[in-house]
């Protein structure tokens, strides 16, 4: 199942839930590029990257970039209530799919991609936003 996260596959039609509990596609978001974050409301080092996403998100200056975050939380109230303390917003999604983390091959979080307007992965482990200046370059210089 490399082959979902080789540079240049495109995207896989996996379904999420959004916080209100509906099912959404990353598909559903076309022509833009995506910032893919896997992380978890248990995990210290996904909970101190988020102040570092929200403000690359607020600082960045295009809106053909679209940050998406994806809990693998196993309890939908853990996810609500973490996020409701860190002020996340946008699309904060859901997995439903134990074996969704394994196809993505996603060994650790957070976890980074990057997709291309097109929906082909640019990067399969891009820049932590606590990078500094190295994630946000990246994205200002994408076509």
């Amino acid at each position: 199942h490399l082959e979902q996260v080789a540079v240049g596959a495109i995207a896989p039609n996996f379904t999420v839930m959004t916080p209100e509990g509906d099912t959404i596609s990353l598909h559903s978001i076309s022509e833009k590029i995506k910032l893919v974050d896997f992380w978890a409301s248990w995990c210290a080092p996904c909970v101190a990257e988020v102040p570092h996403l929200q403000k690359l998100e607020k600082d960045l200056n295009r809106r053909d970039i679209v940050f998406v975050s994806i809990s693998l939380d196993t309890k939908r109230e853990n996810w609500e209530k973490q996020m409701e303390q860190l002020h996340m917003h946008g699309n904060q999604w859901l997995v439903r799919d134990e074996a969704f983390a394994d196809m993505m091959n996603v060994k650790g979080i957070p976890h980074f991609l990057l997709y291309g307007k097109d929906g082909t992965l640019l990067d399969y482990k891009t820049a932590r936003p606590s990078s500094g200046d190295l994630l946000k370059s990246r994205l200002e210089h994408l076509p």
